[in-house]
């Protein structure tokens, strides 16, 4: 017999199977986040703000109280966990994770807001309301995939965005020579220059810094050209990681016809 502590963690966690009590809480729970994204945009919005000022704040009142009691029970069944079964160093060590922080983040802005502080942080804190929308990451699976590609091709994301940021130095170094007699306000020096040289890699071009020199626009021409090619590098090393991924064997999972359990090819 499931003691209540057991039951509480398989409710709470999404990664245990469970049955309609957990189905229920899981679509609550989002139904509640995606809620709460709704109002603090619409918040945003002065007239709406105004129109329906007390319907946020209760509704706020009523999502920080929901969060509040949902942290507590998370902490309270993590024991059941192996990786986190010891009752105090467990608790600790569960509180330091990445989703325990976002689940912090998303109550305790609200009990910030009573410390005797500037308005324009407590404009801030309100807006930190939004790490709400990361609890979702919790239950949505393609997030799970989208953390195992990065965990696996970390060092060579890391390797592909140091290169971009060397090219990026070489490329200021050289448009800060070709234009910083023609514009010493936008390229007298290299990181002057950078902010024209992120832009372009980027290829986003905002056009407040354009090189006006012969010189300078037939290298802002290549590397324009050149930035493609470079930012096309985490984005190929990303595309292989999903693809490797999602056709290894690991990845195809088959279920018992017997024992209803999972195994692999």
């Amino acid at each position: 017999m499931k003691t209540f502590r057991k039951r509480l963690y398989l409710t709470l966690d999404p990664n245990e199977k469970g049955g309609i009590p957990e189905r229920i809480f899981e679509y609550l729970l989002i139904t509640i986040i995606l809620l709460n994204i709704a109002a603090v945009i619409a918040a945003s919005v002065p007239s709406l703000e105004e129109q329906y000022k007390e319907l946020f704040v209760d509704f706020e009142i009523f999502s920080v109280v929901f969060f509040t009691l949902e942290y507590i029970a998370r902490l309270y069944a993590i024991v059941e966990n192996p990786k986190f079964s010891n009752p105090l160093y467990g608790r600790l060590r569960y509180a330091r994770t990445t989703m325990a922080i976002v689940d912090l983040l998303a109550f305790l802005p609200f009990y910030l807001t009573f410390l005797p502080l500037d308005l324009r942080f407590l404009r801030i804190f309100r807006l930190m309301a939004l790490f709400r929308m990361f609890k979702i990451t919790r239950y949505m699976q393609a997030m799970n995939i989208f953390k195992r590609v990065i965990a696996e091709r970390k060092e060579q994301l890391v390797l592909s965005f140091i290169f971009i940021i060397f090219i990026l130095i070489i490329i200021s170094f050289f448009m800060h020579l070709a234009e910083r007699e023609a514009q010493p306000d936008k390229f007298g020096s290299i990181p002057e220059a950078m902010w024209w040289g992120m832009a372009t890699l980027t290829t986003v071009g905002y056009g407040d810094v354009v090189p006006i020199t012969p010189l300078g626009k037939v290298l802002g021409g290549l590397f324009a050209i050149a930035g493609v090619a470079f930012l096309a590098l985490p984005a190929g090393i990303l595309s292989s990681g999903f693809f490797e991924l999602l056709h290894s064997p690991r990845s195809k999972k088959h279920i018992c016809p017997h024992c209803g359990k999972e195994f692999h090819d």
